[in-house]
């Protein structure tokens, strides 16, 4: 029996990368920390908010790689020299990836009440229509 893949199918040409996209996700192995939101604020576009209290400004890195956005959070260990008779509050660090598509663009970012939100805009699409001449051959 042959498995059957988007890339395979006679109908869907092109869409081998969309089929590497789907398994770099489902590989991205993220916890479930920090939670996060993502909520589209437009017909075009998103907003993901991320709960990073405890988080400075500084602590903080936002990039874009190959197509992915990775949030970065890493606080420094402040406890020397201090007394803790209970320590909840961990100095964690995190990565968080998300996907995007080639129409994506990052916005800004802006961190209020120990949340994170970093807004994303899709490109409208064009609608294209090509008109192919037939030549003999």
């Amino acid at each position: 029996m042959t498995k059957m893949t988007l890339g395979s199918h006679p109908h869907m040409l092109g869409f081998e990368q969309l089929e590497r996209l789907l398994e770099r996700t489902a590989k991205s192995g993220n916890e479930g920390y920090p939670p996060f939101n993502i909520e589209q604020t437009s017909d075009f576009s998103y907003r993901i908010t991320l709960a990073v209290a405890g988080f400075a400004e500084e602590d903080l890195q936002i990039t874009v790689e190959d197509r992915t956005l990775v949030i970065r959070g890493r606080q420094s260990d402040d406890g020397e020299g201090r007394v803790f008779l209970h320590r909840g509050i961990a100095a964690r660090q995190f990565q968080r990836t998300f996907v995007l598509a080639d129409s994506v663009e990052v916005g800004e970012a802006i961190i209020e009440n120990g949340l994170l939100h970093v807004d994303l805009t899709r490109a409208k699409p064009e609608t294209v229509v090509q008109t192919i001449r037939i030549r003999k051959g």
